[in-house]
């Protein structure tokens, strides 16, 4: 599987220039041929939290229309980042996935909200987990500060999931524990971790970028700079069955003594 992540720049609460840049994005990386295309966190708004009531997709039906659309013209699987989206009980942070042929096959809300943001504030919570397929390939997705917690990430994985997407508006600050985190992810995990972050600057903070997949060994097979720009690696899905039965983590749990 070819995977392209779109690393850009996100207009602060401006989701008509949001949309517009995404789709010209995604037709550009979609030129390429990849099987799957990765978004970043929230790229329709950007942090901009309190007026999110006012800007954030209803129901996601901007997003699924535009994203439903693309993946059934150009024939791909993507997994539309994160947006905010207006629901009959607030605003959540979600991540959907469509297949080739459009259809939706994933929506997930991120479970962890990031107090230090104050997405509490501004944010529901999810309530379910973030598992999809894509091209037969038990996958699952979550959002930012979930990759601080390693138990939610391996409730995905004992139930098969051998890609781990990310999206994320990360912080230059913390650039080291991005890429130390993700590692360990792949690493414990012995799964393809896909990660893209968003590049630019917002009123109050810098981000990162350095968007990457990371192989099952825990090898980094592409990585971004700080910039806006496209990234496109290849995923050998062997390489996960081959590293669990080499080093079998899975069958070496004792989980009745982790409580």
């Amino acid at each position: 599987m070819r995977i392209s992540l779109i690393q850009m720049d996100i207009a602060f609460g401006n989701p008509e220039a949001n949309y517009s840049a995404a789709e010209s994005k995604i037709r550009e990386a979609a030129a390429e041929a990849p099987d799957c295309i990765l978004l970043p966190e929230l790229w329709n708004t950007g942090y901009d939290l309190t007026r999110l009531k006012d800007i954030a997709d209803i129901d996601g039906v901007l997003t699924k229309t535009l994203i439903s659309s693309l993946a059934k013209e150009y024939g791909i699987n993507i997994v539309a980042g994160s947006i905010s989206k207006m629901n009959h009980d607030g605003v959540t942070n979600s991540m959907l996935a469509f297949n080739r042929q459009g259809e939706l096959v994933g929506d997930y809300s991120k479970l962890h909200l990031f107090g230090l943001m104050d997405e509490h504030l501004y944010l529901q919570p999810g309530h379910t987990k973030g598992q999809f397929t894509l091209d037969e390939i038990p996958s699952a997705g979550v959002i930012c500060y979930d990759i601080r917690f390693p138990e939610w990430i391996r409730v995905h994985m004992t139930d098969g999931a051998e890609i781990l997407f990310v999206c994320a508006e990360w912080p230059l600050q913390r650039l080291s524990h991005w890429r130390a985190l993700l590692i360990s992810r792949a690493i414990e995990n012995q799964c393809y971790v896909v990660a893209c972050n968003r590049a630019g600057t917002d009123p109050a903070n810098t981000f990162a970028g350095h968007s990457m997949i990371i192989d099952p060994w825990g090898e980094i097979v592409c990585e971004a700079s700080d910039s806006e720009e496209i990234i496109s690696g290849e995923l050998d899905l062997n390489n996960v069955r081959m590293v669990r039965q080499q080093i079998p983590i899975f069958l070496d749990r004792r989980p009745h003594l982790y409580l």
